[in-house]
């Protein structure tokens, strides 16, 4: 990375504010479509305000392997959000007990513009999401450029809140039990991971994937070739 795009990652970082979180933490046992409303006074233009408009949708976060990292997809965002992920990998390890390995897609993206102060335009967005009490929406205020990091800001700390509950209900399901010295999640993953590649071919490529991210390929590989020899 060089010098440029590390000061501009971190000058997004450092000047996005997170002015209403979702209320709701991401699903423990299903997907999660998150909406965000981003506002950012654009570069050289005083009081010329840009809303970007969007949905990030998370996957079910699973339990890893002792050996296993958290992975983190993005399609279409930039480069300097890419790096700014490979930062918070490396840093926020309290999050790495669970797999938050979640495609982020600019959904449904638009933007628009218009013309007042930022305070005045936060505030009004605010008050237009807490009226209509949709508890998977937040608003932020970052920067008009690189604004796909103050996205990825957004994620990762949606993605701090909901770890803890996250984790209580998967206990609750006793899913961190070890089993054969891996946890019971992962071995519940992969039985219903093998249980959709007998019913549909398709999914075998899915199935060799999982089995080599959690590092268990040698040992459920007499099952897999059995699978693949019987389609």
């Amino acid at each position: 990375m060089d010098e440029k795009q590390s000061f501009d990652f971190w000058y997004a970082v450092n000047n996005t504010e997170i002015v209403l979180m979702p209320s709701q933490h991401l699903e423990t046992f299903g997907s999660t479509v998150l909406q965000y409303r981003l506002v950012a006074e654009m570069m050289d233009s005083v009081n010329r305000i840009r809303i970007r408009e969007g949905r990030l949708q998370a996957h079910q976060p699973h339990i890893i392997t002792p050996e296993a990292y958290s992975q983190t997809v993005l399609e279409g965002f930039g480069e300097q959000a890419e790096q700014y992920v490979e930062w918070l990998k490396q840093h926020e390890r309290d999050v790495r007990i669970l797999q938050y390995g979640y495609t982020l897609r600019q959904e449904a993206f638009s933007e628009h513009i218009v013309t007042d102060n930022i305070k005045n335009v936060v505030e009004r967005i605010k008050g237009e999401v807490e009226a209509g009490n949709d508890s998977l929406t937040a608003v932020v205020q970052g920067v008009d450029d690189p604004w796909d990091v103050c996205v990825v800001k957004l994620f990762w700390e949606v993605i701090r809140q909901s770890a803890a509950p996250n984790i209580r209900e998967l206990q609750k399901q006793r899913m961190f039990d070890d089993d054969g010295g891996v946890p019971r999640g992962v071995r519940s993953e992969l039985d219903a991971a093998f249980t959709a590649a007998a019913r549909d071919a398709s999914q075998i490529e899915m199935l060799a994937q999982k089995l080599q991210r959690y590092n268990l390929f040698e040992e459920y590989q007499d099952r897999f070739f059995s699978l693949v020899k019987g389609k």
